[in-house]
């Protein structure tokens, strides 16, 4: 009935509104949370037992937050003091399970919104893992090997008393790198004196880490927004695909677009964006990311005549038919969509965490474009994290071949899910609405099962 479903409406306006006043200052989390409470009306209104048991409440709010200090040393001798995090949000369905982020903007509110993100993104993949994340405002860019040696030592010393491969298990995110998982990885070995494989996944092949996992949240995004050109009865070959970011997402999400026969143009930073017209040179892009980390404009500078650079401005005003946003937080604006939908997108498909405005999100869903939620396209990355435990778990080392096989199985169940559940809630196509209620069922039931706690 209608006073009903306004009685569910204001309930969740008022709990967003409690959430602003027990959490200031941290609008990234605001954000977050508000995102999801948007879509939860009509699950709340047909199970009122988890309005009863206060489950929204309780994923709100972390089981733990931890904030700790990071002394370091640099090359010259200098002192520094960064701060340390570790959000374990929500464990109802595994261990907490979530990245770590080594950036100077990182703060509690960025990895809050993070970890409450990862609740719902973990469980859309069914693999049993809880949400967590973590990081520090330490910048690893312009550090020599040893001074990010010497800041990850310090930093897993205080965080190792915390995690453990049944307990909490930290992964990679920007800035955290196989190098950093590396050093990571043997200074927990040093204090616990266990070989522990389990605890961080991202590690190398040779020592316990999983193939394909540097390419999985690219890959995996992909596979999502094939699914989704599908749905529309047509596909990602042919296809103009603009993507942004130039880390590690941005670069497999670029390889496997190419191998499904996209033509993708473009790359990005913070200083300014590539548009390269005979589409984008991989083995050269991952040259200098990768090997040399350098920008986008030396890629432009050593290209050649097909590739321009822009300084500034906005890589969506480059006109496309897929765009797959791949850097951070809030980079798609409201203008940016509708510069997007001028130019005629049919999809778009987040593989970093976020990174599209409510606003723009709001102009994508009325104009019709197919809009993949981070929390459901991106988790290709957690996925196959969750595969690495289970090779840990056997010791055991699966192919290339199968692990990529497992995670689009993966990704094609989350996209089977999302559009399933957005339709039994009378949501057909409505992939935000979807991946937010699927997600939010499956820990609900779990808590509720657990009891209070």
């Amino acid at each position: 009935m209608p006073s009903s479903a306004f009685s569910t409406t204001a309930w969740l306006e008022d709990l967003e509104e409690a959430v602003r006043r027990r959490n200031p200052g941290e609008p990234e989390f605001h954000q977050a949370v508000r995102e999801v409470l948007e879509t939860l009306a009509p699950v709340i209104g047909l199970r009122p037992e988890f309005r009863e048991a206060k489950l929204v409440e309780r994923m709100a709010e972390p089981e733990r937050q931890l904030i700790f200090r990071v002394p370091w040393q640099d090359d010259r001798g200098e002192i520094h003091i960064s701060r340390g995090f570790r959000v374990e949000f929500n464990s109802a369905l595994g261990p907490y399970k979530g990245g770590l982020r080594f950036h100077p903007s990182v703060n509690l509110g960025i990895v809050k919104f993070l970890g409450f993100e990862q609740i719902f993104k973990n469980a859309l993949t069914g693999l049993g893992i809880g949400g967590g994340k973590g990081g520090s405002d330490f910048d690893p860019r312009g550090r020599s090997d040893t001074e990010v040696m010497r800041f990850c030592q310090s930093f897993m010393t205080e965080l190792h008393r915390h995690i453990g491969e049944h307990t909490d298990v930290p992964a990679g995110d920007i800035g955290v790198g196989g190098r950093e998982i590396g050093y990571l990885f043997g200074q927990y070995r040093r204090i616990t004196n266990r070989w522990e494989a389990g605890v961080l996944t991202g590690k190398g092949t040779a020592w316990g880490g999983s193939h394909v996992r540097t390419e999985a949240t690219g890959y995996g995004n992909v596979l999502f927004t094939a699914e989704m050109l599908k749905m529309r009865g047509e596909q990602l070959e042919g296809q103009q695909v603009t993507v942004s970011g130039s880390g590690n997402v941005a670069l497999y999400t670029i390889e496997k677009a190419q191998a499904l026969g996209a033509h993708v143009r473009t790359v990005s930073d913070s200083a300014g964006y590539v548009v390269d017209e005979k589409g984008i040179d991989l083995s050269l892009l991952k040259q200098i990311k990768e090997v040399e980390r350098g920008r986008v404009s030396d890629y432009a500078a050593r290209r050649g005549a097909s590739a321009r650079y822009i300084l500034g401005g906005s890589v969506w005003d480059v006109p496309t038919d897929v765009a797959l946003p791949s850097a951070t937080q809030n980079e798609l604006t409201a203008e940016d969509a509708r510069t997007l939908v001028r130019n005629g997108v049919k999809a778009v498909s987040e593989g970093a965490n976020m990174p599209t405005t409510p606003a723009a999100i709001r102009v994508l869903r009325e104009a019709g474009v197919a809009f993949g939620p981070g929390k459901a396209a991106n988790a290709g990355g957690v996925a196959t994290s969750a595969l690495e435990m289970s090779q840990n778990a056997g010791r055991d080392s699966w192919s290339a071949v199968r692990v990529e096989e497992e995670l689009s199985q993966v990704m094609r169940g989350i996209h089977d899910t999302v559009c399933a559940t957005a339709e039994r809630y009378g949501r057909p196509g409505d992939y935000v609405s979807g991946a937010n209620i699927a997600g939010f069922e499956r820990v609900a039931d779990a808590m509720l099962a657990q009891g209070l706690i």
